[in-house]
């Protein structure tokens, strides 16, 4: 793949990081590398700063394989850190597109830095804005002591902390469809996100519920959590305990061992009854936090049958079993087929009160060697719009 400063510089553009303009002499000290005989890191410095661009197809936004990717090739490459996808909105992801593949952004960063940019970077997506009325209302401190202004130079490597005198949230009412030591699994009303957006939670969230009884990644904005459902999904989602459970189930997930079974009400009548999609899933470049089926993309199959359909309303129930685990599978394999799932204006839906996508069982084996099947049952609102 050919490289060179002027892709350098759509991707700083990509990820928000050029103000005004900018020329390819503004790029400096260009490095091409090859950590792996699938991706091409590229190391470089702009406005005396070090950065590093990773083109990996198979990173998944993976943090940690991310990282292992430059360990051994960057001096000091434990001095970066990984830029947001500044277009995420459901939740936190890394990676963009760029010429059919994922490309991934990494800083270096510098000894000191003001303390409203530094929670932005170290924190997590909320605003300097934000950080700032915090900093102001002596909820921040740093090695210990409360920071009163904004502007104050930190060391980047200084404890700095927020008190946890934010908002507490109304918790959501859920169903536990089951727990033991290693899991618990919920039954996730459609509404309620998997986890924060960013380190500093807006709305009560699934990891909320799981966070005061695992230690797997207990200090993240991800506690417990090994698979997401998107906000407006309801339905099954197993949660750990702790890192062991994490590693067995989560290796379940990887060789798709885990059976997945959803239920979507879509608009429209699917053209044949049963059938299995193939569809290879990309990130869309003219909106990056949505993706579509494209031959660059990765493999993404998802079997389907009709249950019922309702010809005078003109929308079908389908029991959908995804084989992969593609970021929106289901509901871009479902635009595809011009059936869109019935409140997903994302992806071409007609408006209702709802996404009526539901995650109905999940089937796994525990820890103890028992396969399990957990079970959520269809919401109401699904068996009332299919009520002729």
């Amino acid at each position: 793949m050919k490289f060179d400063s002027s892709d350098i510089i759509t991707i700083l553009q990509k990820f928000n990081k050029v103000e005004g303009d900018i020329f390819p002499r503004d790029i400096k000290s260009i490095q091409k590398l090859k950590p792996h005989d699938k991706n091409v890191l590229i190391t470089f410095v702009f406005k005396s700063k070090k950065y590093a661009i990773l083109i990996d197809n198979s990173a998944e936004d993976y943090g940690e394989y991310i990282y292992s990717q430059i360990t051994s090739h960057i001096s000091g490459s434990d001095n970066y850190q990984l830029v947001n996808n500044p277009s995420s909105d459901d939740f936190l992801t890394f990676g963009l597109p760029y010429k059919g593949k994922d490309c991934y952004l990494l800083e270096s960063k510098s000894d000191k830095k003001r303390l409203d940019i530094l929670l932005v970077e170290k924190v997590g997506k909320e605003s300097r804005s934000t950080y700032q009325k915090m900093i102001t209302a002596g909820q921040v401190l740093v090695d210990g002591k409360i920071a009163k202004n904004a502007k104050q130079l930190v060391g980047i490597e200084s404890n700095v902390k927020i008190e946890s005198k934010q908002q507490k949230f109304t918790p959501i009412k859920y169903e536990t469809i089951y727990e033991d030591n290693d899991i618990i699994v919920i039954n996730k009303p459609a509404g309620m996100l998997t986890h924060a957006k960013g380190a500093i939670a807006e709305e009560f969230t699934a990891a909320d519920i799981v966070k005061p009884i695992t230690n797997y990644k207990a200090d993240t904005n991800r506690p417990g959590i090994i698979h997401r459902l998107d906000r407006n999904t309801s339905g099954v989602l197993l949660m750990v305990k702790n890192s062991d459970a994490a590693s067995k189930i989560q290796k379940q997930f990887s060789q798709r061992t885990v059976k997945k079974t959803y239920y979507a009400i879509v608009c429209g009548i699917p053209y044949q009854h049963k059938a299995l999609i193939d569809l290879p899933i990309e990130r869309n470049p003219s909106r990056p936090s949505t993706f579509r089926v494209g031959v660059n993309g990765k493999s993404a199959q998802t079997s389907y049958e009709v249950e019922r359909s309702i010809i005078k309303k003109n929308i079908s129930l389908i029991k959908l079993q995804p084989k992969t685990g593609r970021t929106h599978q289901l509901r871009v394999h479902m635009q595809y087929l011009n059936t869109p799932i019935l409140g997903d204006l994302v992806y071409g839906g007609k408006p209702a009160e709802r996404m009526f996508l539901h995650a109905e069982s999940l089937e796994v084996t525990l820890l103890s060697g028992e396969r399990k099947v957990f079970k959520a049952p269809l919401p109401d609102e699904f068996n009332q719009l299919m009520d002729e």
